[in-house]
């Protein structure tokens, strides 16, 4: 029987833990499924007779060693942060790691490790990363494998709430970790390649730099960039390319919209409000607005924000109930961007038969035979419920996928990696198909390179 340890039992393990336990008879597997929770853990067993649930506290080292001592491969969904120490034991006890997390500089210094004791530590094998990369790396290759070069490469993703459960005036809903949406694009100014040049879009700006994209039989949506898109030259070995550049997707109009949380100050997440747990959604507003012995808080907001009360805008503002007198934070000093998490998750947070969607969108631009031209990919993943979300799907499917591609000795190359070669990304990509994960692709005139 091969043991797989699952360390972290929370929503984005929903998929990968069901498709493990369908194959779990052919492939001789028993899961271990390990949280904090153990109630958690025991769930999402679903008294299945390959799985067992343990309690796992990821910090007591006597319990973190023996659950990976006895494991055939260790899967980690733990926050980014926490992988390191379990990925040390995997080293010790001679145990291949899967993540869904970027490679941390910590994680990059096992690599040496790994080869060393022939272990295959395969990261960024989620949705983003993941996907984006075996979905582009396969027609970035295909180019090349024609003797074509690449001048362009552009891509975006986005989790977002289908079209049938869109019911709110901002056209989303949290579908992974609130707290990321609302620190997203802090911590320094975007960059990218833009026709040879190097651009800069600094936080206060960004949510008024948008790109338009079109889906078939999905409408329009609008995509920000996201915070370092030039890593990913060195990545997909395009060193040479004239335009690099990554986004993150939204309906059209929430990134406007975005921008008044932005120019309030109510996404940083550098100081406390001392009084908070006391304060009202009204008295938070107003503690970013000037004092004024006469005009309430909605006049003083539409004047510092300059939108009018017929505005859409204000209707976006008053739909999350912000001038409430009688809805408590509740929160002791928290952060704005804390405060305005648990407002949001008032109202963004998917109900029980909500659905929610995946949308993935490439642009690459190519020469070949002296002519450019053009190829868009595109992918549009649907959830069935409020457990088993697209985006659950689409980050966990991968992860088990190369999991077990590793355990049969399909995945080979040792080392710390993420999914960019093709032993990799073609079969698992393969195999993605078969569970509605398809991306569309269409040849089209070379457009270039344009941003609203």
């Amino acid at each position: 029987m091969r043991q797989i340890l699952i360390i972290g039992a929370g929503r984005s393990a929903s998929s990968l833990i069901q498709y493990l336990l369908n194959n779990a008879e052919k492939e001789n597997l028993h899961l271990v499924i390990a949280d904090l929770s153990l109630a958690l853990a025991q769930k999402k067993t679903k008294n299945h007779p390959s799985a067992t649930a343990i309690a796992l506290d990821i910090f007591d080292e006597k319990q973190r060693k023996q659950a990976i001592s006895n494991a055939t491969i260790v899967i980690s969904m733990l926050p980014a942060q926490l992988h390191i120490e379990v990925a040390k034991d995997c080293i010790v006890y001679k145990k291949s790691l899967v993540t869904a997390s970027y490679i941390s500089d910590a994680m990059q210094e096992l690599d040496a490790a790994a080869k060393a004791n022939n272990l295959v530590f395969m990261n960024e094998i989620g949705l983003d990363p993941g996907i984006d990369h075996m979905s582009a790396m396969k027609v970035i290759d295909s180019i090349r494998d024609q003797g074509g070069k690449m001048i362009l490469f552009e891509s975006f993703c986005g989790g977002l709430v289908a079209p049938e459960s869109d019911t709110n005036l901002w056209n989303y809903k949290f579908t992974w970790a609130p707290r990321n949406v609302v620190l997203a694009g802090q911590g320094g100014a975007a960059k990218f390649l833009q026709e040879g040049t190097y651009k800069y879009v600094p936080y206060c700006n960004l949510f008024r730099r948008t790109e338009f994209l079109d889906v078939e039989g999905y409408g329009r949506f609008e995509a920000y960039s996201n915070r370092d898109s030039l890593k990913y030259k060195k990545v997909y070995g395009l060193e040479d390319v004239l335009t690099l550049y990554r986004g993150t997707i939204r309906r059209v109009g929430f990134s406007k919209a975005w921008n008044m949380f932005v120019q309030l100050g109510m996404t940083d997440d550098t100081y406390v409000l001392e009084n908070s747990a006391s304060m009202s959604y009204r008295d938070f507003v107003n503690s970013f607005l000037p004092y004024h012995p006469t005009d309430s808080v909605e006049i003083k907001t539409r004047l510092i924000l300059k939108i009018d009360q017929d505005d859409i805008m204000w209707d976006k503002l008053v739909e999350l109930d912000l001038f409430s007198k009688d809805k408590k934070i509740g929160l002791h000093k928290a952060t704005p961007a804390q405060i305005l998490e648990k407002i949001l998750n008032d109202k963004w947070t998917l109900q029980a038969q909500d659905k929610d969607m995946i949308v993935m969108y490439h642009k690459f631009g190519y020469e070949l035979h002296g002519e450019k031209k053009q190829i868009d990919s595109k992918m549009v993943c649907l959830g069935e419920d409020q457990t088993y979300t697209a985006m659950a799907k689409t980050v966990g499917l991968p992860v088990a996928m190369a999991t077990l591609q590793i355990l049969n000795g399909k995945i080979k190359t040792p080392g710390v990696q993420l999914p960019i070669n093709k032993e990799v990304y073609l079969p698992i990509l393969k195999e993605l198909e078969e569970h509605g994960v398809v991306f569309k692709e269409q040849i089209l005139p070379y457009t270039g390179y344009r941003l609203e």
